[in-house]
């Protein structure tokens, strides 16, 4: 569960990058590391919490270390160089199986923004507009190509997931797609049929018109008939001993979490372009601003986490592809926090 050099080396470098845009200035605040994956929207709730002053109202300075994919961010939690973590719900899950009992506290989302499918354009121009019309395609007898970023990751178990449900899942071959560059590439030369896509993904693939998007989670009803109900993807999580042996300090934080994501509720796209904009290099104003609309519709704003959604994701995390052994809500969650930063 530890960090290679370099690894290690590519988290420090990113958070001397970042950490250092909202300083907190007030004097006697209590420091914490908290990580994310990379500074894109789907994480405002740690950019905002900082630029928001929430984290100063909480009297605790937060420096944020982007750890360059969610992986990363748990092995760096598990490994005790950050104490709070914002990533996907399943890595919690996979920390607790590996014997380093971890908690979630609350939720930021609750739809899977990375379990949309693109297709190829030619193919959809074609007639090809279902998931189902795609898994009757058939390339020289071949069946339909499908790129996840790589084989068991987030995307490929929500993928997978709804494949099957659909009832289509022996009719793809998955491909492991690795990152933005070589899975836009792939659609873009026909070397995938279709790729499972970040909202960025999306509007790259159908602005250049090589993509269309198929299965579109943003859409509550294509959501709720292949998952069911809601099912948080991102969340904040600890190590159990930070519920235990710092639970001021975790209450705090949660706190200007809660903070973030109320404000998050509130307030407008260009308010929250302001609010995380600056530290998001590399991406222009109108594709965060399509971004930020998109989240819009599935950040859980009041951060809760009920029994009822962690049974919903359960049927997604806990499946013989995963291998993930399966856990009870009691197990990995703990609203205590939530519930105290709800009433303050």
């Amino acid at each position: 569960m530890h960090l290679n050099k370099r690894q290690f080396l590519a988290g420090t470098a990113a958070f001397a990058g970042s950490a250092t845009m909202w300083q907190v200035s007030a004097q006697g605040a209590e420091p914490i590391t908290a990580s994310h994956s990379v500074n894109t929207t789907i994480y405002a709730a740690h950019m905002v919490a900082q630029s928001q002053g929430f984290t100063e109202q909480e009297g605790i300075q937060m420096h944020v270390i982007e750890a360059q994919g969610g992986s990363n961010v748990r092995k760096i939690l598990a490994a005790g160089q950050v104490g709070y973590a914002l990533g996907d719900s399943s890595h919690p899950l996979q920390l607790t199986n590996r014997g380093r009992a971890s908690r979630i506290l609350m939720a930021t989302d609750n739809r899977c923004s990375y379990a949309n499918i693109v297709v190829r354009k030619e193919l959809y121009d074609q007639g090809i507009d279902t998931v189902e019309k795609l898994a009757e395609y058939r390339n020289d007898g071949n069946k339909p190509n499908i790129a996840a970023t790589g084989i068991g990751s987030g995307t490929w178990v929500y993928g997978t997931y709804v494949l099957e449900q659909l009832g289509v899942a022996d009719q793809f071959n998955w491909i492991a797609g690795g990152g933005s560059k070589t899975m836009l590439g792939g659609l873009q030369t026909a070397k995938f049929d279709a790729i499972m896509a970040v909202p960025i993904w999306i509007f790259e693939a159908e602005d250049a018109g090589y993509g269309k998007l198929l299965y579109d989670i943003s859409d509550a009803d294509s959501w709720h008939g292949v998952f069911g109900g809601n099912i948080p993807a991102t969340v904040v999580y600890v190590l159990e001993e930070a519920v235990t042996l710092n639970a001021e300090l975790t209450q705090k934080y949660v706190n200007a979490i809660f903070k973030a994501m109320q404000w998050l509720g509130d307030s407008s796209t260009d308010q929250i372009y302001a609010a995380i904009g600056p530290v998001m290099p590399g991406f222009d104003e109108a594709t965060v601003k399509r971004e930020i609309e998109y989240y819009k519709k599935i950040w859980q704003f009041d951060g809760a986490f009920p029994q009822a959604d962690f049974d919903t994701g359960a049927k997604v995390w806990f499946r013989e592809q995963t291998k993930i052994e399966p856990l009870t809500y009691e197990e990995v969650t703990d609203m205590s926090f939530l519930d105290n930063a709800q009433k303050a």
